[in-house]
């Protein structure tokens, strides 16, 4: 009984290593079979290692108190001591509440405005007018957000902007000293974000919507449905996935915001710090005037965890709604 036991077992163990040997038997002449494939291949892997693998060796910074002299590896842990810099003071409420909230903001507006632009778009029926307009909003895509603040120091400036010396002066009213009063700005900053992303957004659902087969309207046609039907109950449901998609990878950096907005547009005031201080620039600030390396290297994981989270949890909510518009 042993004696047939052990030869099963010798018999299995053997057997295992023959299909060992056979797989990578198989793997060897399968590399060898697309070599070309996968020399092509090693640019975007190197690029990816270097740009998005070797930087993860900077987390360690977060845990330490970086000291110039010793370097990083020699610098002394301090374990979480860098992370309570964001929940010590008073402003990590202001900070929280207005990076969450303006993000929250942005996703939506970009959503729906860039949606119905693209639907817009699609239903022009010259395609010269069409590709003109697309340009047109595409243009501020590619400015420098310094250029943007140059932009709104025109409008807004006291002495000379357009806002106070045209429209305000016109219609009898006072000026207005836009950067000290903080309560204009939740209005002011979605403005310009939806104004410079706007085209971009639209770009994508612009293209989900060209793919959409041709007959699904010709039958609605058929079927005397009118435009704003065909709209509602083909145009939005097909593209659904792509918006899916985009606001789930958008929800991610609901911890992060677009420093040049927060920080160049308002010019960096502090009377408007109650409503334009968000995370991302308190850590600059922070950074400017204290020079922690460890405090910033913090902050920036912190987000980045928040963020995948973030992405697990509402891909989760969306496969318990609908399990084939889920990402993963």
């Amino acid at each position: 009984m042993i004696t047939e036991t052990k030869k099963a077992r010798v018999s299995a163990a053997a057997g295992a290593a023959l299909k060992l040997k056979r797989n990578k038997s198989s793997a060897f002449k399968h590399l060898i079979k697309h070599r070309v494939l996968l020399l092509m291949l090693l640019p975007g892997v190197v690029f990816l290692l270097v740009n998005n693998y070797l930087p993860m060796f900077g987390i360690v910074i977060a845990f330490k108190n970086i000291n110039y002299t010793d370097g990083i590896l020699g610098s002394p842990w301090v374990g979480f001591t860098n992370f309570n810099f964001l929940f010590a003071t008073e402003d990590a409420w202001i900070i929280t509440r207005n990076t969450v909230l303006y993000n929250l903001v942005f996703i939506t507006l970009n959503l729906v405005i860039a949606v119905a632009v693209a639907i817009g778009l699609s239903e022009l029926k010259s395609k010269l007018a069409a590709k003109f307009y697309q340009s047109i909003m595409f243009f501020p895509y590619f400015l420098s957000m310094v250029v943007v603040s140059y932009l709104v120091f025109g409008f807004l400036n006291v002495e000379y902007g357009f806002i106070n010396k045209g429209v305000l002066a016109l219609f009898g009213m006072n000026e207005v000293e836009w950067y000290s009063e903080p309560k204009y700005w939740p209005l002011i900053l979605p403005l310009i974000n939806i104004w410079k992303g706007v085209g971009y957004s639209c770009v994508i659902y612009l293209a989900a919507i060209i793919g959409i087969d041709s007959e699904y309207y010709e039958a609605a046609l058929i079927d005397g449905a009118s435009k704003w039907n065909q709209i509602i109950h083909i145009t939005v449901p097909l593209i659904r996935p792509v918006m899916i998609i985009t606001t789930i990878l958008a929800i991610g950096g609901i911890f992060r915001s677009d420093f040049g907005l927060f920080y160049q547009t308002t010019l960096n005031s502090g009377a408007l710090y109650p409503t334009t201080l968000v995370i991302d620039t308190y850590v600059y600030n922070a950074l400017i005037n204290m020079g922690n390396l460890g405090m910033s290297a913090a902050a920036g994981l912190y987000q980045a965890v928040v963020g995948f989270f973030l992405v697990i949890g509402a891909n989760w909510i969306v496969r318990r709604i609908d399990k084939d518009q889920a990402v993963f």
